[in-house]
């Protein structure tokens, strides 16, 4: 899991990265008057929705790739784990009542 989380944050890392890159670029062509300002600015906002659309849809592969991970090598989830905790704290109960 911590695999994981590192590697969603390198991830973020590079989409900020990736941003400032893609703002320079274009700073570029805005200098060189291949782009305006205003056609500039809507290739940014347009990049970035489409990377953020990208970074959403692996995020949520990742996750269901773990999932799946722990489902086929028979590993509680958490919820699963404090379900089977409570039901033992309740048979526990029961157990002192009866004796």
């Amino acid at each position: 899991m911590d695999f994981v989380k590192k590697s969603m944050l390198i991830g973020v890392g590079l989409a900020t990265l990736t941003r400032e890159k893609v703002e320079q670029t274009i700073n570029e062509l805005i200098e060189k008057g291949e782009m305006s300002e205003k056609e500039g600015k809507e290739a940014v906002d347009d990049l970035m929705k489409k990377s953020k659309e990208i970074t959403k849809g692996l995020t949520e592969k990742v996750e269901k790739t773990v999932t799946d991970t722990l489902k086929k090598l028979n590993i509680p989830t958490r919820k699963e784990f404090a379900e089977l905790k409570e039901k033992i704290k309740r048979m526990e109960k029961s157990q002192k009542s009866k004796e």
